[in-house]
């Protein structure tokens, strides 16, 4: 490649080249290229021949200066290595690659201070909207100073309600609803529920919603542990359960990377999936098609989730509207082979399976 071409390339023209090349002056070779109002027909046909020939390319930093706009969305998420956020970050940056915009992608670390930091970062940078899984629930001062700010706010895994900013979620009732009904179903009547924090509103309705589904049926026992909602919150929640399950026959997780740390656990300590306990998660992320045995999931649209959220910020910016937006998708039972039917076992076999983990740390025969 000859360095002329090469520097065309590389992005190297300028407007005022354009300008040159075409015979019109600067402020006439940007409103043709911009489409603007007050340029003749046959001169913007020119600007944009000669545009072509020399293979411009806009300064996009150096329009927003002067549109103000600066084209760009911010979205923060708990960890993007949580397969969970990066199938959400993908179909957010998809809906925005057809949407002509840039996606800028923050960390929140679980951690609220953080969140606060990346949310005035991307202000500073004149993010046009912010699309955002937020670590808690936001307190009122930091709801107060992100409004003001005057730009779309959709929040992730955040239920629809009365409120200065729009939302996307999967339904967390009925996905709970489906963990009981599978497990109830399959005979499971002593189960461990083990999900996240407590101030976690988006897990906080799984486990409602499973519990009160658990509960319908006579005879039933739920015990609910709670943990960091990771593989390592998983995995050293599991370990501690491992030593006495209290006649528990199956486990349901707030997400699958704890189901993956409970996996972990159990090939650790002896523990069989699902001979001796059976395991359902929630998600459906890609691993867990995967996984040893595979595991059987609530799934739910992760993709879906990133570009209704981006739509939701077109919608907004489109038609200059302040009015929240609310979406809520719907979410299905993924049967693999993590959950054994112990309705069908003798009685010999249930009572092997109900007496759980001895205190010695291996399985009692």
């Amino acid at each position: 490649m000859n360095m002329k071409k090469s520097h065309l390339l590389s992005g190297g023209v300028t407007l005022q080249a354009v300008a040159k090349a075409a015979g019109v002056t600067i402020a006439t070779a940007s409103r043709s290229l911009n489409d603007a109002y007050g340029v003749h027909p046959a001169t913007r046909a020119r600007v944009l021949r000669v545009a072509k020939k020399l293979n411009y390319t806009p300064n996009r930093f150096a329009r927003g200066l002067v549109t103000g706009r600066s084209d760009m969305i911010g979205l923060i998420v708990s960890d993007v290595r949580n397969s969970y956020f990066a199938e959400v970050a993908r179909g957010v940056e998809d809906a925005a690659l057809e949407a002509g915009r840039d996606v800028m992608l923050c960390n929140s670390d679980l951690n609220s201070e953080r969140q606060m930091k990346s949310i005035v970062s991307l202000l500073d940078k004149r993010a046009e909207a912010i699309i955002m899984n937020s670590v808690a629930t936001l307190s009122r001062a930091d709801q107060q100073q992100i409004a003001a700010a005057g730009v779309p706010i959709v929040l992730l895994n955040r239920q629809g309600r009365a409120g200065a900013f729009s939302t996307v979620c999967a339904d967390n009732e009925k996905g709970g609803r489906l963990a009981a009904e599978h497990l109830l179903n399959n005979g499971h009547l002593s189960v461990i529920h083990l999900t996240g924090p407590k101030s976690h509103a988006n897990l906080a309705r799984r486990s409602q919603a499973f519990i009160k589904a658990m509960a319908s049926q006579r005879g039933t026992k739920v015990r609910t542990i709670h943990a960091i909602h990771t593989l390592q919150g998983g995995y050293g929640a599991a370990k501690e359960l491992f030593r006495s399950m209290k006649g528990a026959t199956a486990i349901f997780t707030g997400n699958d990377v704890m189901a993956f740390g409970v996996m972990r656990a159990a090939i650790e300590v002896g523990v069989k999936i699902p001979g001796d306990i059976s395991l359902i998660g929630f998600d459906d992320i890609e691993l867990a098609a995967m996984s040893f045995p595979p595991l059987t999931t609530i799934h739910q649209p992760k993709y879906s989730v990133g570009r209704a959220a981006l739509e939701i910020v077109k919608e907004l910016l489109e038609s200059d509207s302040k009015t929240p937006r609310h979406r809520m998708l719907d979410v299905k039972l993924i049967e693999r082979a993590s959950v054994a039917n112990i309705s069908r076992m003798t009685l010999l076999e249930r009572r092997r399976v109900m007496r759980g983990k001895g205190s010695s740390g291996s399985p009692e025969r």
